[in-house]
């Protein structure tokens, strides 16, 4: 498969120590690069097709990323040892200090991923792994994967099929694949952008927020915060929050005298029978029994 690269590439402050190590393979191009970034250097990033980055030294202290341009001093998050990036998903990184670095970067054709895992995971699931990104910090069998193929992209000694086997081998030790044994799970809120998120939906009297709305307080993208948020609670984005809005009715059935039409109305709900069926959902019984219940203790 003929691969021609397209990222979007925009750095400040970010300075190849020597000349890139590259060699294109079939539908994926393999990249090494050693480079130094000052205090205060940033850069953005934007690609149509998959990308992995794995770096060679630790990163983590000198260098903070976001999917939001003006996520930095807030919606931030440390730079990890490896990450796949799904196509079309923005990235920006910022230098907290100076810092030389290695890191190998892997474009891949979506194509060509799909063809890789579709024989053991099915098309339908290869197409879910792609979409989800990851961020990991423990790379033991990444980085020496890694420096095999980067030693196959400075001085090529075998047949390209090396290199791509290589390549895949990274992709699948990386990849949210189903039944990796993983000790560190993808793609993970910090408590830092958890509690922004608690007090964030705290301010909504109603505790409602759109899912778009959820992952701009922790400067994500709404792709990449739902597929974290989920590794992170167990739940999806609005199973949380109705639980949130659950436990709220249940405050205001114990703690005041309104009505269920009114305590309804309060959270965001269409209609007293909207929130019985809910409330329902989330403690398995309604609030008048609910409520009853407690009332006669």
């Amino acid at each position: 498969m003929n691969y021609r690269h397209s990222m979007i590439c925009q750095t400040d402050g970010i300075t190849p120590i020597a000349p890139a190590k590259w060699r294109g393979l079939d539908g994926m191009l393999g990249v090494f690069w050693d480079a130094e970034g000052q205090s205060g250097a940033s850069a953005y990033y934007l690609s149509p097709d998959p990308r992995i980055v794995v770096f060679f030294e630790e990163v983590s202290s000198q260098i903070r990323m976001s999917n939001k341009q003006d996520g930095f001093g807030a919606y931030d998050r440390p730079m990890t040892r490896a990450i796949y990036v799904p196509a079309g998903m923005p990235l920006w990184t910022r230098f907290t200090a100076s810092h030389r670095f290695s890191h190998l970067d892997l474009h891949l054709h979506r194509d060509r991923l799909l063809r890789f895992l579709t024989p053991s995971v099915g098309g339908s699931m290869a197409r879910s792994i792609l979409q989800r990104p990851v961020e990991i910090q423990d790379v033991d069998a990444i980085e020496t994967l890694g420096r095999l193929l980067v030693a196959e992209l400075a001085s090529p000694s075998r047949h390209a099929v090396y290199a791509e086997s290589l390549a895949g081998s990274i992709a699948t030790a990386l990849l949210d694949i189903p039944g990796k044994t993983d000790t560190q799970p993808a793609a993970r809120l910090t408590q830092a952008q958890m509690n922004r998120l608690i007090s964030g939906m705290a301010a909504r009297n109603d505790r409602r927020m759109s899912v778009a709305e959820m992952a701009a307080i922790v400067g994500l993208s709404e792709s990449w915060f739902a597929t974290a948020f989920k590794q992170t609670t167990g739940k999806t984005p609005l199973q949380w929050q109705l639980a949130l809005r659950i436990e709220h009715a249940q405050d205001l059935l114990l703690a005041s005298e309104l009505n269920l039409a009114d305590i309804a109305i309060r959270l965001g709900f269409s209609d007293q029978s909207h929130l019985t069926k809910a409330f329902r959902q989330v403690i398995g019984e309604t609030p008048a029994a609910w409520r009853r219940l407690r009332q006669s203790r």
